[in-house]
């Protein structure tokens, strides 16, 4: 195991590989002082977020550097999809057990290989010692006057629209648990999510409210209708599940598909008398719709079987702090 000897020479490490931003219009300052300058483009505003992953809670313990790197960056890209916002820059915090600069040179090839795909620059962060976490920061744009997407801002009637497919993250997470080979398309779901930046763009103006799908729909969900005052109806018939799934029982698909967590899909509330240009959206976004269900004047949020009668999950989604679980 290669190490550096202080932290001056990890974050050598981090400037030497081709991850930051070099000063453009938009970034006066980058790496290298106490603070980044940017400049948001004229007539945009700023969208930022940031997530923290924790060894042991976001990733297994044997997940490889490359897809911790990858995934990282992944999980905050999402968020600035959801709200329609474009990427454009990030900050880095890693927490490292000690300076093992092999495991670093990984984790920065994982996330550069999905950075270069949005063109994001690295333009600042910090490193620490301790448990392995890695905290971003991601910052996006969006043209002033295009709102952007917002959670709670459902109408009555409105239909209720997910991308790709749900649960095969989930089955992945559940396979390596229980020791069993994991399937390497499955593996790749959990570890490297692909963020629906361009469906995000395509829906600005159309959908009127939207929500990444990374704590599972059965708690998601809640989250996209809180403060509207209304419900939600999905029918679990109609929710796209992964293929691999089929091999279960229907109650535990269903419930992999709403509470497993970690699918990075976008689910998104759309007027109903719009749903006849999902097909235009899904060719520009180049990821496939389906309409699960529908937003109600009951504040209640109902996941419904094939005879109507409520289901209710197997298991619960992960919640940080919930002691019951």
């Amino acid at each position: 195991m290669a190490t550096a000897d202080n932290e001056s020479d990890l974050i050598a490490l981090i400037a030497a590989n081709e991850l930051q931003q070099r000063e453009t219009d938009s970034v006066i300052l980058g790496i290298g002082d106490d603070a980044a300058i940017i400049r948001v483009a004229e007539n945009h505003d700023l969208v930022t977020c940031t997530d923290t992953l924790v060894v042991g809670v976001h990733f297994p313990l044997q997940t490889s550097a490359y897809d911790i790197g990858w995934k990282s960056l992944a999980v905050n890209i999402s968020d600035l999809a959801a709200m329609a916002a474009t990427p454009r820059f990030a900050q880095l915090a890693l927490t490292l057990p000690n300076a093992d600069t092999e495991w670093l040179k990984e984790f920065l090839a994982g996330w550069q290989a999905l950075a270069s795909q949005y063109n994001i620059g690295l333009i600042g962060g910090d490193t620490t010692r301790g448990p392995l976490s890695i905290t971003v920061q991601a910052m996006g744009e969006i043209p002033r006057g295009q709102a952007a997407l917002r959670r709670g801002r459902a109408q009555i009637g409105d239909v209720l629209v997910v991308s790709g497919d749900l649960g095969g993250a989930a089955l992945a997470l559940q396979q390596l648990q229980a020791g069993e080979t994991v399937d390497s398309g499955l593996a790749l779901e959990l570890n490297r999510p692909q963020p629906r930046v361009a469906l995000g763009s395509a829906l600005r103006g159309l959908a009127t409210s939207a929500i990444d799908l990374s704590d599972g729909l059965a708690i998601d969900l809640p989250r996209l209708m809180a403060g509207s005052g209304l419900g939600a109806k999905i029918h679990l018939q109609q929710l796209p599940l992964k293929p691999t799934l089929a091999a279960l029982g229907k109650s535990q698909r269903y419930s992999l598909a709403v509470s497993g967590g970690d699918d990075y899909e976008l689910l998104f509330s759309l007027p109903a008398e719009l749903q006849s240009r999902l097909a235009e959206i899904s060719s520009a976004a180049n990821v496939s719709l389906t309409v699960i269900g529908e937003v109600q004047a009951n504040p209640a949020v109902e996941l419904l079987t094939t005879d109507g009668s409520l289901f209710t999950p197997n298991f619960t989604a992960y919640e940080h702090f919930n002691e019951n679980r």
